[in-house]
């Protein structure tokens, strides 16, 4: 969880931080929040990607890497997905994601339920139904 645009609240950070550490305890897939300052010129699919690599995000033997992306200034969203998740959360299914469940709240100025909405729609996508049972 990186808030690098200062448009969440540390308590915010810490419940989610703690989301997140569950998820990858529990199923090994590493899902990765960053707000920016900015997109630097760039394309916000090519700054996500470029970040998840340079973040190494996921394991590198399973692909398995999940990064959310909220460029506020710029009103960028973007959910990048790591090759072996593909199957969990098709590109669609990424795009739904965002028009759905963290545009509504971001529209309201609502970063913190909008990031919430998209975390745990991808929690749900690529949590296995045997994971979700044994909670």
């Amino acid at each position: 969880m990186v808030d690098e645009a200062a448009v969440l609240e540390p308590t915010f950070e810490v419940e989610m931080t703690e989301k997140l550490a569950r998820l990858e305890d529990a199923t090994g897939v590493q899902l990765v929040v960053v707000t920016t300052s900015g997109l630097k010129s760039q394309a916000v699919e090519l700054y996500s990607v470029d970040l998840a690599r340079a973040w190494g995000i996921g394991s590198d033997e399973r692909l398995d890497g999940l990064m959310v992306l909220v460029a506020p200034q710029e009103r960028q969203v973007r959910i990048e997905v790591g090759y072996g998740l593909e199957a969990s959360v098709k590109d669609g299914e990424a795009a739904h994601i965002i028009r759905q469940d963290m545009i509504p709240h971001f529209r309201n100025g609502d970063f913190e339920s909008g990031v919430e909405a998209g975390v745990d729609r991808l929690i749900e996508e690529v949590t296995p139904v045997e994971v979700k049972q044994a909670s």
